[in-house]
């Protein structure tokens, strides 16, 4: 499974490599938006993206951006939630 960080587009930074700045929940990171640039670089600007391993891989408008992170960050609060509970059944398997 693939999972695609939302990111905005911010400037373009290099026409000949498609390279991008994307600002990703305030840090801002370089992406390669070949797969997205369809309608021109400068058009991207502006503009949502699913990115992943540095790749801008599909577009995206504001609203799914948002809904994308909420999930994500609730899964991330999950996940903290579960290792939490494996350290406490081996703390617990430790002391036995």
């Amino acid at each position: 499974m693939c999972l695609g960080i939302p990111g905005q587009i911010v400037k373009i930074t290099d026409k000949a490599t498609n390279l991008a700045l994307a600002d990703v929940s305030g840090v801002q990171r370089q992406v390669n938006v070949t797969c997205v640039a369809g309608g021109g670089l400068e058009d991207l600007v502006g503009k949502w993206v699913l990115i992943h391993v540095g790749f801008a891989m599909a577009l995206i408008d504001e609203d799914e951006a948002r809904k994308t992170m909420e999930t994500l960050t609730a899964l991330g609060e999950a996940q903290e939630e579960f290792e939490a509970m494996f350290q406490s059944d081996r703390a617990l398997e430790g002391r036995t």
